[in-house]
Parts: C-alpha cells; sequence; structure tokens
C-alpha cells in the first residue's frame, strides 16, 4: 500500500478542469435549491432543519466510481481483512487534502452552507465501506462463527477499531472545527456503524467478549493465591488508609476496564450501553456469585468459628468494598452519566448486589461473634447471687467475665487486621451494640438482686468492657446506652430510685438524662437495688 496514486483533481487542467468544475458547481446549486425548498416545506411543521439534510451529492458521485473499483479487490481479501481496511484508507487519506483545497472552493461558491467537503468526503468513503462489510464481509464472518473460529471475527473487529481511530484523525487534525460529538455525526465517519444498523451483531460480538473475559477470570478466581495476596495501591477516598482488597479482584476490574474500553469506538451511547451491559456487568456479576460461594463454604465448615474461615470472609467483603468503589468512581465520569437512565448509573444493579452482600456478611459475622461472646458469658449470667456478694482481695471485676471480654478483643483486633477501614467501623459498632443488648437482658432484666458491693463490681465489668472498645472510639459507652444508663440508676441514691421515680415517671427519666430505657425497664432496675449501706 506504499503506492502514491495521482491525485486527479490536482493534475487535470485546462477544458477538463473547467467543464469539471462546471458540472459540480450545477450539482451543488441543484441540491442547495432542494434544501431551500424542504425547508420552506417544512415551516410551521416544528422539525429540525438538521434532520433534513443530505450528504454533499458532488462527494458522493466522487465516490461512488472509486468505491466500486475498490471491491474488485475486496473479494480478494476476505480472509485479510486489514487490506482493505488499509487500501479504503489509503485512498481516503491521499484525497482528503484536495478536499479543502480543491473542492471547498467550490462549495462555498455555491452558498451550501454548512458543509465541510474533508469531512463528507470522510463520510462517503466510510459509508461504502459500511455497506460492503455488512453486506459482503460479516454474513461470512458469522458462518465462520459456528465453527468457533472467534479469532478471526475478533480479528475484524480490531482492524475496525484501528481504521476508525486513523479515519478520524484525518479530521481531528485539520483543524477544522468539526461536529463530531453527536451520536448521528459519529456515526457517519465510524465502520463500527454496522453495529448500530444490527444490534444482533453487536449481541454477537459482545457474547463473544464476556466469553474471553469470563475464561480470564475464572482462571484468576480459581488461583488461591490471588486471593491471599493483597492488592497494592487500594487506598480509601479518605486516603489514610487500604482496602486490604486480595489481587484477584484488581483482576475483575481489569477485564471489565478492557470490556470498556471495547465499547469506546462505538459511535452510539446507546450501543456503548447495551454492549458494556452485555459483555460488562455479568462479569461483576460472576465474581459476586464468587464470593458468595466462598463465604458459604467457609461458613459451612466451621460456621466461621475459627480465623481462617474468618478471614476468608473478610477478605471478599474487602473484595466487595473495593469493586463497588471503584464502580462508582466510574460512574462519575462523563462517558458513565451519558449511559444514565433515569438517574441509574449503568452499574447500579451490580453495585447494589456488592453492597447486599457486604451488608449481610458484615452482619453475620457480628452474628457469630456475638454467640461467641454470649457462649462464654453463660457462667457470668447465670450467676445471679455474685451481684449480692462482697468483693474478695480488692478484686472489682467479676472473673468469669474475663475469658469473654479476651475473646471479643481478639475478635475484633482479627477484624481490624484482615477487613477494610470503612467495614470494620460498622463491624465493630454492630457487635457493640449486639453486646450492649445482651448484658443488658442478661443482667439487669435477669431479675438479679444488686447490693452495693454487686453494682461495684458491675461497675468495674463495664470499665473492662469499654476499655475493649477505647482502642476504635475516644467514648466507647456511647455504644452501650442501655447499661450504661442501668449502671447509672444503680448507682443513684435509694431516694432518687425508690421515690422520686416514682412520683416523676418518664419526666425524671428525661431529666436524668435516661432516654434508652422504658419507664418499665427504669422501674424494674430500681425494683432490684438492694441498699445496705
Amino acid at each position: 500500500m506504499s503506492v502514491k496514486l495521482l491525485n486527479p483533481l490536482f493534475t487535470m487542467g485546462g477544458d477538463l478542469k473547467s467543464k469539471y468544475c462546471e458540472s459540480f458547481l450545477s450539482l451543488c446549486h441543484l441540491q442547495e435549491l432542494q434544501t431551500r425548498r424542504k425547508t420552506r416545506q417544512l415551516e410551521g411543521h416544528n422539525i429540525e432543519i438538521s434532520s433534513i439534510r443530505q450528504p454533499l451529492w458532488v462527494i458522493e458521485e466522487l465516490v461512488s466510481p472509486i468505491s466500486l473499483a475498490s471491491q474488485r479487490h475486496f473479494s480478494k481479501w476476505v480472509e485479510k481483512p486489514e487490506l482493505i481496511f488499509a487500501l479504503i484508507y489509503k485512498i481516503t487519506r491521499d484525497f482528503v487534502d484536495s478536499m479543502d483545497e480543491v473542492l471547498q472552493p467550490l462549495v462555498d461558491k455555491a452558498r451550501l452552507v454548512g458543509y465541510s467537503c474533508r469531512e463528507e468526503w470522510i463520510s462517503a468513503m466510510v459509508t461504502s465501506l459500511s455497506t460492503y462489510l455488512a453486506k459482503d464481509i460479516f454474513p461470512i464472518y458469522l458462518d465462520l462463527l459456528q465453527d468457533g473460529s472467534k479469532i478471526s471475527f475478533l480479528h475484524l473487529i480490531d482492524q475496525m477499531i484501528s481504521f476508525d481511530k486513523r479515519t478520524l484523525s484525518l479530521i481531528s487534525n485539520s483543524g477544522l472545527l468539526l461536529s463530531l460529538t453527536e451520536d448521528e455525526n459519529l456515526q457517519r465517519v465510524s465502520v463500527l456503524r454496522v453495529f448500530c444498523d444490527r444490534p444482533d451483531w453487536l449481541d454477537i460480538w459482545a457474547e463473544i467478549e464476556l466469553g474471553e473475559m469470563l475464561d480470564k477470570l475464572k482462571s484468576a478466581i480459581q488461583i488461591e493465591k490471588n486471593w491471599n495476596t493483597r492488592l497494592q495501591g487500594t487506598v480509601l477516598m479518605s486516603g489514610s488508609e487500604d482496602y486490604n482488597s486480595p489481587a484477584v479482584s484488581g483482576v475483575l476490574l481489569q477485564c471489565l476496564s478492557a470490556t470498556i474500553d471495547r465499547s469506546r469506538p462505538l459511535p452510539s451511547i446507546m450501543h456503548r450501553a447495551s454492549f458494556i451491559r452485555l459483555a460488562g456487568a455479568p462479569l461483576v456479576r460472576e465474581f459476586l456469585d464468587c464470593l458468595l460461594r466462598r463465604c458459604q463454604e467457609a461458613e459451612g465448615l466451621t460456621a466461621l468459628a475459627d480465623d481462617d474461615a474468618l478471614t476468608k470472609v473478610l477478605y471478599s467483603i474487602n473484595a466487595a468494598r473495593y469493586c463497588d468503589s471503584i464502580l462508582l468512581e466510574w460512574s462519575e465520569d462523563v462517558f458513565f452519566v451519558e449511559m444514565e437512565t433515569e438517574g441509574s448509573s449503568i452499574f447500579e444493579e451490580e453495585s447494589a448486589g456488592l453492597r447486599e452482600f457486604r451488608t449481610e456478611w458484615i452482619e453475620k459475622i457480628s452474628t457469630v461473634i456475638l454467640r461467641g461472646f454470649e457462649a462464654k458469658s453463660r457462667d457470668y449470667f447465670r450467676n445471679k447471687r455474685h451481684w449480692q456478694e462482697k468483693a474478695e482481695g480488692g478484686w472489682a471485676m467479676s472473673k468469669a467475665f474475663v475469658g469473654a471480654l479476651d475473646y471479643l478483643q481478639g475478635k475484633i483486633s482479627k477484624l481490624q487486621e484482615c477487613l477494610n477501614e470503612i467495614d470494620f467501623v460498622t463491624a465493630w459498632r454492630t457487635v457493640a451494640t449486639a453486646v450492649d443488648g445482651l448484658v443488658f437482658a442478661g443482667i439487669l432484666m435477669s431479675g438479679a438482686k444488686f447490693h452495693d458491693d454487686g453494682v461495684e463490681r458491675f461497675g468495674g465489668d463495664l470499665d473492662v468492657l469499654f476499655g475493649v472498645f477505647r482502642k476504635w472510639c475516644l467514648r466507647p459507652e456511647g455504644f452501650f446506652p442501655r447499661i450504661s444508663e442501668g449502671l447509672r440508676l444503680l448507682r443513684m441514691e435509694e431516694k432518687d430510685v425508690k421515690e422520686e421515680m416514682s412520683r416523676g415517671k418518664e419526666k425524671w427519666l428525661r431529666d436524668k438524662g435516661i432516654r434508652n430505657l422504658s419507664l418499665a425497664e427504669a422501674e424494674k432496675i430500681a425494683k432490684n437495688r438492694v441498699f445496705t449501706r
């Protein structure tokens, strides 16, 4: 394709050039008259004038014989589409300067407003090639797909994408301000327009791309090292901590990004969105299904009681958090904003699935930790008499509570070690809320009688409990409102809880700052308070 073609628009002269220019102008004048006539006919019909815009007739007449001559070669190059694209690009490029220098002045002279000969030339050449591809090339390649020849089909797509990039550069590098931002204009200069005309072919292409990426993703998923190796550089939006996400989440995003990049050359927002939904969104759903399977396997083997199973779930949560954050970041890009429908991003459903997964498994982990804490606190809850006994040897807390608190601290430390910061905060706060309710019901609502030493011992227990959480917050008692307020009632003077509360009731509780206990709960705690001093 290195042979230099002689451009007759530059080489012709004399009478030939005069006759050509005369014929050119005549056809331009005819089109200009036709345009004005249609404009007058459409006045008052609320129809955009741009909708009646036609290609430049003179350029179509110029392209037609060139296209027919080129197609005689195409039939020999069916298995080498790169030669077809190379020939059309060379012809388009070699003639494009003459459009600006020779023909554009004639179009301007004919007063055909809004036409660029360069753009019309490129559009006409691309249109003729697109028509040939749709009629004679694609049917052959689609038949080859029946024999499993995906490589040939993808090679054809690669050549189309490459051709479009080079063709668009002939416009963008011209220095002219051309309106190629709208879908309709982009389709005029893109051979990928065949997918806009045949969405069923777009579905086939998307299915092939999805198959390729699913194979890559599934291979990465099966390598356990990808789950145990942290993905570097996955920093939270706050910039302070790491997502602690496994490397396999990076593989998903690489596959998804590559799929999105394949859609970018499509000259229609609607068809780009369709391609991504068909070839990209299923990748996220497959990954989410894998996360769910891993967590269910871990739960089934040990009920998440051991640290290995817990770690597997925590890393899965991290992967979901990281992927969701990237999808959210992408959705704010104008490329995806254009695809939004009714305010929903293109990955809205997949992001919702990732968020639901995180919420469900954080809740499950919190429940597992709470069950373990409850099991280790069973003797502590059962022994109601020790709230009536004197403290021995200055020991200001219940020995039966030590093991439960040690277990709780170990599990939450494991969460901090493995879980991303955002979900860790959610997890420990969920555990704290559950422990608050469990201790409140197991101790304060159990009917146990509290003597003075028992109140002191219970206060010591809560001090140690709050100390477990003080590593992660400045005022941990705020996350245990019910037992904190219960202890406050136990520490009040006898007159307050025996007389004034019975008279003031709800107002008295509000005045004392007790807002998380009902009157019935407060009265029960007061009833079980035994003053011995």
